[in-house]
């Protein structure tokens, strides 16, 4: 479904992306790691279709995927519907009058009809939890209201690619355990996910593999997400977890104090 080839990305000379080689195929569920500024934000956007490789290429769906491409208007609607972006604030995502516009904005792009259009809000409201939310303002939404209805605003869109960028952020337990359920069952029903994240607890539950980004913005490992927390070694090497601390819990997964960001 995606493939980099020797992607590099810079912003005014320094670093973001190095010679990143990667494919992920449909219906995959794919976790990015590492420390803040390795490039996980960068990768995401770029798969998102936001900006562009400087050096190497990025085939969506074996088409590559370019500034050139992405100015015919028909196609670049066409792949935003396909790629749902969950920005990892989502403030930045949010700007309707109230949450039923908000999720209604996507699919009253795509040209559905208004009766189609409320028929999609009503089944975000219900999927995500959010009925009788529909004329409340999104600034007066509390941190986790407003990340379901940044997911119900994309997924109004059937999208084929879910993209997510640090989702378990500013986020309390219980809203963390509801997302990370919620996007399981995502994968499970066919959609592609791909997510950056800092809470190695939670990725083990949700994406069977993982991607590691080392500081210097290449990828230092491409494992099952098991094998890979499993090598305290290499994620200290990293800098993503505490080199002086770690326990292992009953259940089997790996137990990590991370870094504060």
């Amino acid at each position: 479904m995606f493939e980099l080839s020797d992607v590099s990305y810079s912003y005014d000379g320094r670093p973001a992306l190095r010679s990143v080689h990667l494919k992920i195929a449909k219906g995959e569920a794919i976790a990015f790691l590492g420390a803040n500024g390795c490039g996980k934000s960068t990768l995401l956007k770029l798969l998102s279709g936001l900006i562009f490789p400087l050096t190497g290429s990025f085939r969506y769906n074996g088409e590559a995927i370019n500034r050139q491409k992405m100015d015919d208007t028909k196609y670049a609607k066409q792949f935003h519907q396909q790629i749902g972006f969950v920005f990892q604030n989502p403030d930045t995502q949010l700007f309707c009058a109230d949450v039923f516009a908000e999720i209604a904005f996507g699919p009253r792009q795509m040209g559905l009809a208004e009766q189609d259009v409320a028929q999609r809000v009503g089944d975000m409201l219900e999927l995500l939890d959010l009925r009788g939310f529909e004329r409340r303002q999104p600034y007066h939404l509390s941190g986790g209201e407003k990340r379901k209805v940044a997911l119900a605003a994309v997924l109004a869109m059937n999208p084929d690619a879910l993209i997510l960028d640090e989702p378990m952020n500013g986020l309390d337990p219980r809203s963390m355990r509801w997302l990370a359920e919620f996007l399981v069952q995502l994968n499970k029903n066919g959609k592609t996910l791909i997510l950056s994240t800092h809470n190695l607890d939670l990725v083990q539950e949700i994406s069977p593999r993982a991607v590691l980004f080392a500081e210097d913005h290449t990828i230092a490992a491409d494992l099952q997400t098991d094998n890979l927390l499993g090598d305290l070694e290499l994620l200290k090497r990293v800098n993503l977890v505490d080199p002086y601390y770690h326990q292992h819990s009953d259940s089997g997964h790996t137990s990590f104090h991370i870094h504060s960001y």
